[in-house]
């Protein structure tokens, strides 16, 4: 061995080089598995612990870190990856180091992995087409971590202590609240300093198979969802049978399972449904992504937009709280078993925030909508209430400096700077890429209040008594009004045309960047014929439309890049949205020309679309970009496809 010379006492000394700044994880090339609130995250042969968002997570806990598969006898070379649905799928590998010689493989393990609420189960099958007996040693090995969600998201997970207990076939880990259960039948089960292992003795009879089971348990005492017992109301395979395009067809098919295994309640309602906003960051009740999935496949299951809605009606907001943002009928932003800590962003939310603007409004729409669909009677009255309630809040709470229109500001300076659906930090921009002050009154937000204003006073004639007759006839001038002054605020002329502002800023003046906030006004009614045909347009233009959906902001803003979050990519959901306004108003030739895209980026991520994906026009990639931290599943996302099966199958 060479020893290398000592290095000179007098030479400077190099700084250590810095620890490298966690990140979030990527999650474009992972496979989940998933039946919430229990999803699994892996590698494409089923492994994990190579990437930072692999595990086994239950509720807002990953309690597996990584997890292996192997063979004392042979490396196991993965060939195959077979999704069958959001809670199966099958890895397939060979073990040519226990073949024979010949060039066929003979010699295949089959690796099925199930998830449901709770429980996470393996079957692996030895199947062998040579003539003798073959005997090996088949091994799992897992590292339980018991991080918290959010910490997992920011990259910087950490470890919680446990307590192992052993015995034949099965083992138990614990960290407080949190624990697992190994049931390996057959299995020698051991532990080590940071992982568990199970390993059975197989023996395959020529020309057979054998086959070893394995199933974690997986508890948190501290959860505050759990997963619907009930099955999914409608059929999939029936649902897609709709479509005429099999792209639609296709896309139906997955994203009504992932709906499906999506559906979450809470525990003292197990009844009453909600979706999931989406994986792996948001599985939870979210107001705004679970009222928005609700509405776009409300053609779909009329029952889980009334579970929503009374689940929401329960966790309406009675005080006025700074802390949780917590205003008398405000309708909920998001609810966790802990405190939700982004320590980077300066972010402590607390685990029931109502950090929302457009929650409430979107509370009164899906109320109307669910109404028109045929809700009884009896269910839509016992929520008059929370209506009443909501309205409050619009009146009284939503305008926070009294110019008549809503808006919002975080008022401790640790909750969501914007509360908007574009909640990042730097959403609302003007054209030169600068940040626009609060309050905030994003131009969508008024859509929605001018339509829950004239819902709402709708289903108080309909429903109320006579102390509601004053409200509704000020309901129905307070919308007049809004839509008066809307006129007057919003609409503005840059170079990119004519169009309503993204907002209004601390000084009411309008935000002037061509933005996609401006599809959901088209259907709410706060806009003339002749201007929604304007605005269908104008997201048709090539600075919106990307090829692939519409972009969250025009090519001619300073801030646009295709790869940010609110800034250039497209959300599938928000596109979907302006479909859905295009098709109220009688926009059809647009609407089915926007879908076309949706489709084609349907196709491009074999349909189970993602989250948001990149802006990058359609001329310069052949399939759409991933935005590779993009969640997925997503509700809001999965629901859009409902909204075009509506659009193309429509008549004219």
């Amino acid at each position: 061995m060479t020893t290398a010379p000592a290095a000179s006492t007098d030479a400077p000394t190099a700084p250590a080089p810095a620890d490298p700044a966690p990140l979030q994880p990527l999650l474009s090339d992972a496979v989940i598995v998933l039946r919430a609130p229990t999803q699994v995250w892996s590698d494409r042969d089923g492994a994990m612990g190579t990437a930072a968002v692999h595990g086994i997570y239950h509720g807002d806990v990953r309690h597996v870190r990584a997890l292996t598969a192997s063979c004392d006898d042979s490396p196991i070379e993965w060939i195959s990856t077979a999704p069958d649905g959001p809670s199966r799928i099958v890895f397939g590998g060979v073990l040519r180091g226990i073949d024979d010689t010949t060039p066929d493989p003979k010699v295949r393990l089959l690796r099925e992995r199930t998830v449901a609420d709770g429980r996470v189960a393996e079957t692996w099958t030895l199947r062998s087409r040579v003539d003798t007996v073959i005997r090996t040693t088949l091994r799992l090995r897992f590292h339980p971590e018991f991080a918290l969600l959010h910490e997992v998201k920011s990259g910087h997970a950490r470890p919680q202590r446990t307590e192992v207990a052993i015995e034949a076939g099965w083992a138990r880990v614990s960290a407080g609240p949190q624990a697992l259960e190994l049931t390996a039948a057959g299995a020698e089960v051991a532990s080590g300093s940071e992982f568990v292992e199970a390993a059975w003795e197989v023996e395959v009879p020529a020309f057979g198979e054998a086959a070893v089971t394995w199933e974690l348990a997986l508890r948190d005492d501290t959860l505050v969802v759990g997963g619907a017992a009930a099955p999914a109301r409608w059929d999939a395979a029936s649902v897609a049978a709709q479509a005429r395009d099999p792209r639609l067809a296709r896309w139906l098919m997955t994203a009504l399972g992932d709906l499906d295994a999506l559906r979450l309640v809470l525990p003292d309602d197990p009844a009453d449904e909600f979706f999931a906003a989406g994986a792996p960051w948001f599985f939870t009740l979210f107001g705004r992504d679970s009222l928005w999935a609700a509405r776009l496949a409300l053609p779909l299951d009329r029952d889980i937009a009334a579970s929503t809605l009374r689940v929401l009606a329960r966790l309406q907001g009675e005080v006025d709280d700074p802390q949780t943002a917590q205003e008398p009928g405000k309708i909920l932003h998001e609810l966790r078993s802990s405190s939700l800590e982004i320590p980077s962003e300066g972010i402590s939310l607390p685990p029931r925030y109502y950090g929302s603007v457009d929650s409430t409004p979107l509370w009164i729409c899906l109320l109307a909508d669910a109404w028109r669909a045929g809700l009884p009677d009896d269910e839509v009255r016992a929520l008059l209430p929370a209506l009443r309630g909501a309205l409050g809040w619009i009146r009284d709470s939503g305008d926070s400096d009294g110019d008549g229109f809503l808006d919002y500001i975080d008022r401790l300076g640790t909750g969501l700077a914007n509360q908007g659906w574009k909640d990042s930090g730097d959403s609302i921009q003007w054209r030169d890429g600068s940040l626009a002050d609060g309050p905030i009154a994003l131009c969508e937000v008024q859509g929605y209040a001018y339509e829950a204003a004239l819902a709402g006073a709708a289903l108080l004639a309909e429903f109320g008594d006579e102390q509601d007759a004053a409200d509704i006839a000020f309901w129905r001038e307070w919308a007049a009004d809004l839509k008066t002054r809307f006129a007057e605020a919003y609409w503005i002329e840059t170079p990119e045309g004519r169009y309503p502002a993204v907002a209004l800023d601390r000084e009411k003046r309008p935000v002037d960047t061509l933005t996609s906030n401006i599809g959901h006004l088209i259907g709410t009614g706060i806009l003339d014929a002749d201007d929604e045909a304007h605005i269908a347009r104008l997201l048709r233009h090539e600075s919106m439309s990307s090829g692939y959906g519409i972009r969250t902001m025009s090519t001619g803003a300073a801030g646009y890049w295709p790869l940010s979050y609110h800034g250039g990519s497209v959300w599938v959901h928000d596109t979907a949205i302006a479909v859905h306004g295009m098709q109220r108003a009688g926009l059809l030739a647009p609407a089915r020309a926007v879908v076309e895209e949706l489709l084609d980026a349907a196709e491009g991520f074999a349909y189970r679309v993602p989250e948001l994906h990149s802006g990058d026009p359609r001329s310069e990639t052949s399939v759409p970009t991933p935005y590779p931290a993009a969640c997925r599943p997503q509700a809001w996302s999965a629901a859009a496809a409902v909204v075009c099966l509506e659009v193309l199958e429509s008549r004219d």
